[in-house]
């Protein structure tokens, strides 16, 4: 039996080979003339380019041919199910894929594939990227910086992260990465997780564990405010106006869930009005941000361009994860970070 295996993205031939020395029984498909040049080191999406007639002929006999798809097509996006029928198992190279899959139908559209996400493997470079908004605002560096290029030498007094308490909405893989660094700092953490029963806070990385309904009684304690929670309706615009008010002066937010989680006219208010100290926010609700946001210019705040999850370690991880799916789906058993 062969299984034929199709991969959409781009990938380092080492680590190609390694997908397909997991088992005599895989024929491994890589074309990279027939897929997107990366952009930067693990950049799954691409450069803009047009295949020829008889490239594109050729790809799209290798999707309806593929038992097993890593990483979704971006030239086929609307159209996949139909093109890749024979697909079985699609694994996804982001975390956050459950709503796109709802919203474009692959769900009912590929009823026999199995999807699975890449959970996890972002969790070290997303917690650092926590963890380094908050010393920046606590060690006030972005005025020490604006310091250094006046030549303007002024003593000043920072603070430390021991003994702040910071609030996760979003206790996953990432947000127990987030809780678990910021305890070695001596941080009290306080989780937000949509299901906690049976949980046990300490093996979540926190001191204390919420339901979504209590957002409001914990975010009067949230000196700092990580949110790494998915969009979905209950949690689309989930930090408004009330939420930021209830958020102690000089607090930081820090968002690397979903620019929709959060109000972002009534973000600006409460840092403009110096409400919140600062922002470091990964997300937005359009993104690429527009030229015109008032983000860009805002001294309290850092703006990353979806960026802070992905590093040069990302392709090694994933093929790894893969790797463990692959041994996983030719014996028949579940699949890791099944959909």
């Amino acid at each position: 039996m062969t299984v034929k295996v199709l991969i959409t993205s781009y990938l380092e031939p080492e680590f190609v080979e390694q997908i397909r020395q997991v088992d005599t029984r895989l024929e491994v498909v890589y074309e990279p003339s027939l897929i997107a040049k990366p952009r930067y080191n693990a950049d799954h999406k691409g450069l803009a380019f047009t295949r020829s007639a008889a490239q594109e002929a050729r790809w799209q006999a290798l999707l309806a041919d593929a038992d097993i798809i890593f990483d979704f097509d971006q030239t086929h996006l609307d159209d996949l199910p139909e093109l890749a029928g024979n697909a079985k198992w699609l694994q996804t190279t982001s975390s956050g894929v459950a709503r796109f899959i709802e919203e474009n139908r692959y769900d009912q559209r590929m009823p026999h594939t199995v999807f699975t996400n890449a959970a996890g493997i972002h969790a070290q470079p997303l917690a650092e990227f926590c963890i380094m908004v908050m010393t920046i605002f606590n060690k006030g560096l972005l005025s020490l910086l604006e310091d250094q290029k006046r030549r303007h030498w002024e003593r000043y007094a920072g603070t430390d992260l021991s003994n702040k308490t910071l609030v996760v909405v979003g206790l996953g893989k990432v947000g127990q990465e987030v809780a678990r660094l910021a305890r070695q700092f001596r941080m009290k953490t306080i989780g937000v997780k949509r299901s906690i029963e049976g949980l046990d806070a300490r093996e979540l990385n926190v001191d204390q564990l919420y339901a979504p309904d209590a957002l409001h009684s914990v975010l009067p304690r949230a000196d700092y405010l990580v949110l790494i929670a998915p969009h979905t309706d209950e949690s689309e615009n989930m930090m408004g106006e009330k939420e930021f008010a209830l958020m102690p002066k000089g607090s930081v937010l820090v968002n690397i869930g979903r620019g929709a989680l959060v109000d972002e006219p009534a973000l600006i208010d409460a840092l403009e009005r110096g409400h919140l100290l600062g922002a470091g926010l990964d997300v937005f609700q359009t993104e690429p941000l527009p030229q015109d946001s008032p983000f860009w210019d805002m001294p309290n705040v850092i703006v990353s361009p979806h960026s802070a999850s992905t590093t040069d370690n990302e392709n090694r991880l994933i093929t790894e994860l893969f790797c463990e799916n692959l041994k996983l789906f030719l014996a028949a058993e579940p699949l890791i970070n099944a959909i």
